[in-house]
């Protein structure tokens, strides 16, 4: 790419953004954060989809496809991949998700 401001930037932005994350207990913060953002959107999708109980089925359909779409992602890449920090952001925002699930269904079930 060409040497403008804009990309001189974003680059500077990115390379601080790196080495903010680099700090062990920044990243545990992030991946945490990752998670209870699944949780809260595992229990706000179920809770508004199953309000007017014609959006439940569209609603687990689409949360099952970014499930399977989060593992494929984090199990079909190598070791040093899944190291990646985006990538463990997801599969922590899919725990989340999944365990509201769960919790979710246990609420209901009693």
């Amino acid at each position: 790419m060409q040497n403008t401001r804009l990309n001189n930037l974003s680059n500077v932005i990115a390379n601080r953004l790196r080495l903010w994350l680099f700090n062990p207990w920044r990243r545990l913060a992030v991946i945490l954060i990752s998670f209870l953002s699944g949780f809260f959107l595992g229990s706000a999708i179920s809770s508004t989809a199953g309000q007017t109980a014609q959006w439940d089925i569209v609603a687990a359909a689409i949360l099952v496809v970014m499930t399977e779409i989060a593992s494929r992602i984090f199990y079909n890449r190598g070791i040093i991949a899944r190291q990646a920090f985006w990538v463990q952001s997801v599969n922590s925002l899919k725990v989340g998700l999944t365990y509201s699930m769960f919790l979710e269904a246990f609420k209901l079930g009693s």
